[in-house]
């Protein structure tokens, strides 16, 4: 699955793509941010993530700019706790693309997706320290839930507090996201 935004293309992980991945994911400030990457980040993790199997249900995207397609950072969905009602959204920008609207403009996109694919209830989270991941969040609509809860981070090594935030997709709420970015 591919999807096209104003300046962006989303698309599927291929295994040719684990050095991009390694670049853009190799720094200790995006993986900390993350709960399931380990830190260091090394070359046999970015093979195994661009392997990983994807249900059509729940697509992992690269993230690459259209003009040149360059890579910006991955978008993904996943059910969770094996729920496939509840959808949680996750997603990572690599650090020279900070601050330039990439991440609310992919997640604007990976909206659309999920719309298409028929979620209805999408979550998502943050790491307290990373107010900006919550500040995109609200930007294309999703809204917190007041709950603070304690999320382990494979980079960090320990659980740390996270913010939740929920966002109930309904038809015709394109426009309203759009216009949010």
């Amino acid at each position: 699955m591919f999807h096209r935004s104003a300046r962006l293309l989303l698309r599927p992980l291929w295994p040719e793509d684990w050095q991009g991945v390694l670049s853009g994911i190799a720094d200790e400030d995006v993986v900390r941010n993350l709960a399931s990457a380990p830190w260091p980040y090394a070359a046999e993790d970015a093979r195994r993530f661009v392997s990983l199997p994807i249900d059509p249900l729940f697509p992992r995207f690269l993230i690459t700019r259209a003009r040149d397609a360059e890579i910006v950072g991955c978008i993904g969905m996943d059910p969770m706790d094996g729920d496939k009602d509840a959808v949680e959204l996750g997603y990572w920008i690599a650090r020279p693309y900070w601050g330039q609207g990439f991440a609310t403009e992919a997640g604007t996109a990976a909206l659309k997706v999920a719309r298409t694919l028929g979620h209805r209830r999408l979550f998502a989270s943050h790491f307290l320290d990373n107010p900006a991941s919550g500040a995109v969040l609200r930007k294309i609509g999703f809204c917190p839930t007041g709950r603070i809860v304690e999320r382990h981070s494979c980079g960090r090594g320990e659980k740390s507090p996270t913010a939740e935030y929920e966002l109930l997709l309904e038809s015709g709420a394109d426009e309203d996201i759009s216009r949010a970015a």
